[in-house]
């Protein structure tokens, strides 16, 4: 069961890691700390702020944490329906190169594997889109004549390449899972497609403010996307606008399809 409430600690908690991880990089960056050093504390303040949060106001849930599930208060996954699933920081690389905004805080709540609550906040930007008020893609402006498909800066899919050439889309290039999936969601890009492997932390937060906003959150299979499995493992998902889905979805099903047999040539 999901409550109001659970809804409005999610987009809290989010918010609260997120400033609190915008003083830790204003003051080591103002030190002249290097790269590795902020990506260090902020992964371990957030985790630590993150944990003992959950640990007060939800002490009989489970949480899986991308920096580790051990805390005392909190019960084995395997014991509850009910597990909190965060990601300190979205995008270490990104938060550790000032002035870059294009790094997240998730938390997400999944319920017997279903990603119902979620929270990605934005920090550097200001904003944090989260299940509690999800923003209703009917507000979206239209897809322009060529889609545009935002991925990774440096280690771009080559299914999502594929896909854009297959919509005759625009690349934009962005760093983090979360920043990129907002990015659809605020309506900056139409589609966003990973499959060079991912764990549940880095998209179920965006996913449950994705399906929550009414856009289309999926496996690139067309399966649907669900959490608090033994293996976090989950290496591929496509959101987008509703009215791309089945194109984005056919054109990843032809790349997986296999290849037609040639014609035998007859011999004279």
């Amino acid at each position: 069961m999901v409550t109001p409430e659970d809804h409005r600690l999610a987009a809290d908690l989010a918010t609260r890691a997120g400033e609190l991880l915008l003083d830790i990089r204003a003051r080591l960056a103002a030190d002249g700390a290097p790269a590795a050093a902020l990506k260090h504390e902020g992964d371990q303040r957030s985790h630590e702020f993150l944990m003992e949060a959950l640990a007060e106001a939800r002490p009989d849930d489970a949480v899986l944490s991308e920096e580790g599930t051990a805390h005392g208060c909190h019960p084995e996954r395997r014991t509850t329906a009910r597990t909190w699933i965060i990601d300190p920081v979205d995008g270490t690389r990104e938060y550790s190169e000032p002035p870059r905004t294009d790094w997240a805080v998730h938390v997400a709540l999944a319920v017997d594997g279903q990603p119902l609550v979620g929270a990605v906040a934005l920090p550097a930007l200001g904003c944090t889109l989260s299940t509690a008020q999800p923003p209703p893609s009917d507000n979206l402006p239209p897809i322009p004549e060529r889609p545009r498909m935002v991925v990774s800066r440096s280690r771009p899919p080559a299914e999502a390449l594929a896909v854009c050439d297959a919509l005759d889309g625009v690349l934009v290039e962005m760093g983090s899972a979360g920043a990129k999936a907002m990015a659809v969601v605020r309506g900056e890009v139409d589609c966003y497609v990973h499959s060079g492997g991912q764990f549940e932390w880095d998209n179920c937060a965006p996913a449950a403010v994705a399906l929550a906003a009414g856009l289309h959150a999926s496996r690139i299979d067309g399966s649907p996307l669900t959490y608090d499995h033994a293996d976090p493992y989950l290496p591929d998902l496509v959101i987008c606008r509703t009215e791309l889905a089945d194109a984005v979805l056919g054109a990843l099903a032809d790349l997986s399809a296999p290849s037609a047999p040639s014609a035998p040539t007859s011999e004279a």
